[in-house]
């Protein structure tokens, strides 16, 4: 009888774990705002933000409606025209971002901050995002102007108080945006498209196991 029951509970986890891997479903679409523009439109204004892998945090500004376009880069660094394979050493200085354009009159700069802190990745981890570590995986906002400065100064001051830890967020002047690899941007599209499947990443993040 215990044989069958530890034979039972191993075919369960089993099971578990190639649902969980997508082995046995297709993907479901990723969420993505009514806005949302294949191509990014002139004379709206764009907000820069780091907080760890950029294909995560790409993903997730992509679901709000009022963004109408984003991309995946670097900024924040000493190297001009960087590639991935320089970010990634570290040395650079650069951060992985993304470039949210949006447009004001349905979403604010100051609820794109908001999200960003709240919900798009935890900012209480220096220099790091869950599994990702080191200085391009860092908590930062580039603000374009003072204006947007002063904005995400009052946020961060706001919600300091909702978190537990304190907000290592940093706020850095605005620089050159180089744009990443083609095969970064909307990466998690890109790989539904191809395999049929969620990313692991994904598939964590709906599991409540990856912020």
């Amino acid at each position: 009888m215990r044989n069958i029951i530890l034979l039972t509970i191993f075919a369960f986890t089993c099971f578990s774990l190639i649902l969980l891997a997508g082995g046995t479903s297709r993907a479901t679409l990723l969420k993505q705002g009514d806005h949302l523009m294949t191509e990014k439109p002139e004379g709206y204004p764009s907000a820069v933000l780091a907080g760890g892998c950029f294909w995560c945090t790409e993903s997730e500004y992509r679901a709000l409606d009022g963004v109408l376009f984003t991309r995946a880069g670097y900024m924040g660094g000493d190297l001009d025209n960087p590639t991935y394979q320089d970010i990634t050493t570290g040395k650079t200085g650069h951060a992985e971002v993304i470039e949210v354009t949006y447009d004001p009159e349905v979403i604010s700069y100051e609820k794109i901050i908001e999200f960003f802190l709240t919900q798009a990745h935890d900012p209480t981890q220096l220099n790091r995002q869950g599994v990702d570590k080191g200085t391009q995986y860092r908590s930062a906002i580039f603000p374009a102007n003072d204006e947007e400065k002063a904005t995400a100064e009052a946020v961060i001051e706001r919600l300091q108080p909702d978190f537990k830890k304190k907000i290592v967020t940093t706020i850095e002047p605005y620089s050159t945006f180089w744009e990443a690899e083609q095969y970064h941007q909307q990466y998690y599209e890109k790989y539904q498209e191809e395999t049929g499947k969620d990313h692991i990443r994904v598939i964590l993040k709906k599991a409540g196991k990856l912020k």
